[in-house]
């Protein structure tokens, strides 16, 4: 990747939800909280940046309670909220998970009707004007999913002019959720598009199998440098991630758990998305590729030692 950032304006593009956790067994209590794939990537990105950077989620929300207290939620994580809309008649989504022994969870979704699937619409106009003056814009398929598929195509487009004119650098991480599409042939067809314009790629491995059908690992790869892709990392949950940066296509990561310290794994919510913020966290403050995957590694063995998606800010900077 010849582009490489300079500090400038951060923008993490999609949905954020009410996060309802109802533990493991059915007399559990229930906590609330707020996530979202690039919310969660988002959040822990922020925390680990060493270089000054403005880092802004981009969003609606809606008129209500929950809403309100979610931008309270993401201002005390210093990121920006000034480019969030505002719905009039639409609410917060709002997803509960529960989790098994392992850590593995399932999720039910209220979100049909959720504000951030306005994002880009003023009325009969689409509104593109917040990425603009980015210099970094990070989604996801789940961005895609929720949108009307001729909003998708216009911000898709949106990314691709701004990256001819403004050297923008765009992440893509294609989280692949079946239900939110129209069709896995759309869901291929936006995915794909979205790959082509791609700077910096955070696929996992099951869910490109799970989307395009590769027969192995080596048939994701092959793929992905199809489509032009030339940095980036594919997550292959506990075998570690391999880099997509051309020089080291070969080499990942070799997982070693200390044996006085082992990973407790509690719930893996956010795995992913906590991968990508330390990966990102590392290649935005201009490091390496191999520090950057041994970074993304960290953080998601961190996350996923945790209940829920987000770790407490205050948990967070004390275990630091």
């Amino acid at each position: 990747m010849s582009k490489q950032p300079t500090g400038g304006r951060i923008l993490c593009v999609g949905e954020a939800m009410a996060e309802l956790m109802l533990g493991n067994n059915e007399s559990a209590q229930p906590s609330i909280g707020f996530a979202g794939d690039t919310l969660n990537t988002a959040i822990y990105l922020k925390r680990l940046l060493k270089e000054p950077s403005e880092l802004s989620y981009v969003t609606a929300v809606g008129n209500d309670p929950l809403s309100s207290r979610l931008l309270n939620m993401i201002s005390a994580e210093s990121i920006d909220t000034s480019l969030i809309n505002t719905s009039a008649d639409r609410l917060l989504g709002l997803y509960a998970i529960t989790t098994d022994e392992s850590g593995e969870r399932t999720f039910s979704y209220w979100r049909s009707q959720s504000a951030a699937r306005t994002l880009f619409q003023n009325g009969n106009e689409l509104d593109f004007s917040h990425l603009a003056e980015a210099e970094v814009v990070y989604f996801s398929a789940i961005t895609l999913a929720i949108l009307p598929a001729s909003v998708r195509t216009a911000f898709i487009a949106e990314l691709d002019r701004l990256r001819k004119k403004n050297n923008l650098i765009v992440v893509f991480d294609s989280n692949y959720r079946p239900a939110l599409w129209e069709s896995q042939g759309d869901a291929q067809k936006f995915v794909s598009d979205a790959w082509r314009i791609t700077d910096i790629a955070l696929p996992s491995v099951d869910d490109e199998q799970h989307l395009f059908g590769d027969d192995d690992e080596d048939g994701v790869v092959s793929r992905l440098r199809g489509y032009g892709i030339s940095r980036g990392a594919l997550k292959r949950g506990d075998r570690g991630p391999l880099s997509l940066a051309e020089h080291l296509e070969t080499q990942s990561i070799e997982l070693k758990f200390s044996t006085d310290k082992p990973v407790v794994v509690v719930d893996t919510t956010a795995a992913g998305d906590s991968f990508n913020a330390g990966y990102l966290s590392v290649i935005l403050d201009g490091g390496d590729d191999r520090t950057a995957l041994h970074a993304g590694h960290d953080c998601a063995m961190r996350v996923i030692g945790h209940s829920g998606a987000i770790i407490p800010l205050d948990e967070w900077t004390q275990a630091s």
